[in-house]
Formats: structure tokens, sequence, C-alpha cells
């Protein structure tokens, strides 16, 4: 889909009156819809799903949730719920669940922002959060990122006064970047009076970073996600949560708060108690991601740095046009941003997926010239250093 056909299709959902079905039209629909035509078994590297799916513990307790999915099982979320809070020092009220990480990003879009309340996001960065802000009357500041495609925390700070909302994607969806914990935490001390902390962590189990969910503990002004779609490997199953105080949380419970899906709250209490699956697909991911990212830069491609399951790569020419090369070989990539059109972000899939995604890649792609290799301005010395 267009980024003009995205916008189109987003206006005449305000338009209706349907801003309270945003995860419907801007997640499912969308992706769907971004899909292009490929043969069978293409490798698909465009959605940062993890393709191995739920772990072993996992898929055992879904299988065994099944019969019991005639039920709500609220105790069952409770269980997870507090498994998750005493894993990261939480008390259980501030860990919120939801069907994923989309809807509550979006719904605190709602809760946060509005005429005279803008939102702050980086550029580029996922959208979801911007959409739902516009849609709900609100000015969008997209601030672009650094050079090294982390968060430009001060230039944020500084785009607007009455910032009703401000989010940090860390690490960025779709660089792969990380923004230091100093710089977050700077961001906390020196942001707009009234305003909400957002910092999504979708992708903090790849990467080294350090998580700053014991903030959310302190009661800071500061609500932080996390998902099970992406190491996990349960984007399918749909679980995740927000983190924060509980009086920030109740915001965005008039937005929507249906019953968990049975299964997936199963899966994700024994991916929690699976100790060993986080250090072990990090340690997977990094060695491939590093092997591919060494192979385009090798090849003269600019490639940004990532601690994520995902990396943009610069390619000399419209990213569209590569996808679509690529798509014709069987290979699926992500999209471009339009701050950043000749570059594509790739998904890392696994060591087999990826050498296809070389091969695919050797072929359609076009020498980038020296000019196209430019990544923004000179890195900045900030003032949380």
């Amino acid at each position: 889909m267009t980024d003009l056909n995205r916008r189109h299709f987003l206006q005449l959902a305000a338009a209706s009156g349907t801003a309270l079905l945003l995860p419907s039209l801007t997640e499912a629909d969308l992706a769907r819809a971004a899909m292009p035509a490929v043969g069978p078994e293409p490798v698909l590297l465009n959605f940062n799903e993890n393709p191995l799916g739920p772990g072993r513990a996992a898929r055992a307790a879904m299988a065994e949730a099944i019969p019991l999915s005639g039920r709500y099982r609220f105790e069952l979320t409770e269980q997870l719920v507090a498994e998750f809070a005493a894993q990261n020092g939480l008390k259980p009220a501030y860990v919120l669940p939801f069907a994923g990480s989309s809807e509550p990003l979006q719904y605190l879009s709602l809760a946060y922002t509005g005429p005279g309340r803008s939102l702050v996001a980086a550029n580029p960065t996922f959208e979801a959060a911007g959409e739902a802000a516009a849609l709900n009357g609100a000015t969008v500041h997209s601030i672009p990122v650094r050079a090294d495609g982390a968060h430009d925390v001060e230039a944020m700070l500084a785009a607007d006064p009455k910032a009703g909302l401000i989010v940090i994607c860390n690490p960025n969806n779709p660089t792969g970047s990380v923004t230091p914990r100093a710089a977050i935490e700077y961001a906390l001390a020196h942001k707009p009076a009234g305003s909400l902390l957002l910092v999504d962590e979708a992708y903090i189990h790849y990467s080294e970073q350090r998580s700053v969910i014991d903030l959310a503990a302190t009661d800071a002004e500061l609500v932080l996600l996390r998902t099970f779609s992406k190491l996990y490997g349960m984007a399918g199953m749909r679980c995740g949560f927000a983190v924060g105080r509980p009086d920030l949380l109740a915001k965005i419970k008039l937005y929507g708060g249906n019953p968990m899906p049975v299964p997936s709250v199963a899966g994700a209490l024994a991916s929690l108690r699976d100790a060993s699956l986080v250090p072990s697909r990090k340690q997977q991911n990094r060695l491939v991601r590093e092997d591919v990212c060494a192979w385009l830069r090798a090849r003269g491609h600019r490639v940004t740095p990532s601690e994520a399951n995902c990396f943009m790569v610069e390619v000399g020419r419209p990213g569209k046009e590569l996808a679509a090369a690529m798509a014709a070989r069987g290979v699926v990539i992500g999209r471009s941003w339009p701050a950043w059109p000749t570059w594509s972000r790739v998904t890392v899939g696994t060591a087999a997926e990826m050498q296809r995604f070389k091969l695919a890649f050797a072929a359609s792609i076009k020498a980038p010239t020296p000019s196209a290799l430019a990544l923004g301005p000179a890195p900045f010395v900030p003032n949380w250093a």
C-alpha cells in the first residue's frame, strides 16, 4: 500500500468515526495490503516476525490450553501478570495485559494527545502512535533520528513545550538502533510538564541495552510497552503488556480491554518461565544479523547499527523498486520510509533464509552511488552523555 493510500484509508476511518478501531485499520489490514504477490514458499523478511515461532514449552502450553478456551480463564491472565511483575520487580497493578503491544500504543496516543496536546516521535520510526494521534486531532512532530539511527532526544524535547506524549521506540523500528538509557533518563527528567514518556521496548530482548522498566516502578511519568511478538515468536498469537503507574494505565482502559486469548496467555506464561529462551534466541539472531550486515557492508552498502531483529540498508535507488525485484525472486523484504526513500528495512531470518536473501539481493541490486551512502548529519555530543 502506498503512503498516499495509507493516509487516505486512515482519513476515511476518522471521517466515519471509527478511531477506536485503529488496531484493525493500521495493523492486519494494512499489513496484508502491503504484501506483494509472490510464488510458493517465499522468504518473508518484511514484518519483523520471528521465523522460529513460539518456543517448545510455549507450544506445549498453548496446545494444552486449547480445550480450556471455551471460558475466559481470568485466573490464567492473573498468573501471567504476576509472573511478569515478579520477574521485573513490579507490583501486579503496574502491569496491564493486552493482545500484543500495538493496541496500548494506539490507546495511549488517543488518551494523551489531542487538539493542543501534540505527539513527538522519531523519524523514521513505527508510525502507529503518530497515526492514532493525528486521527485524534493532535499535531505530530516527527524528529529526524541521529546519524546512528538513535532518537535525537534533545530535539524531541524542544519540539513542543505543550506536548502530551513523547514516544521512544528502543531499539527503534525500522533502524534497529538503540537510544542509550542515559538519554531516556534525560528525556524523563526534562520532558514538558504534564507530558507522558512512552517507551516501546518491543525489541529489547534482542539488545544489549538495559531496559528502563525499573523506572516504571519508581512512579515516574512513564509507560513502557512489551510484547511477545518478536523474540518470543508469538506475533500471530498476540500478547503483550503496558507497564506503568496504575493511574496512568487507567486512562487507556476506556479505549479497550477484552479478556485475553487463553492459548496466548498460556504460551506467554510458559515463555517467561523458560530461562534459556531469551539468551539462546538473542545469540542466534545476533550471529545471523552480524553476518548479513557484514556481507552488505563488504559490498559497499551502508547498514544501520542494529540490536534488533531488523536493520535498514541503503540500496542506492527507491527502496520499493528493490523490494519488487526481490519479491520476484521469492524474497520479501520490508518497506522504505518517506524520510529515507533509498533505504530498505530487512528482517533477520534464519541463516538459510538470509542466504537466500543474499542471492536475491545480489541479483536485484544496482551499485549504490557514493552520495547515496550518506546517513544524515554528523553525530553530536548531547547534554546527557
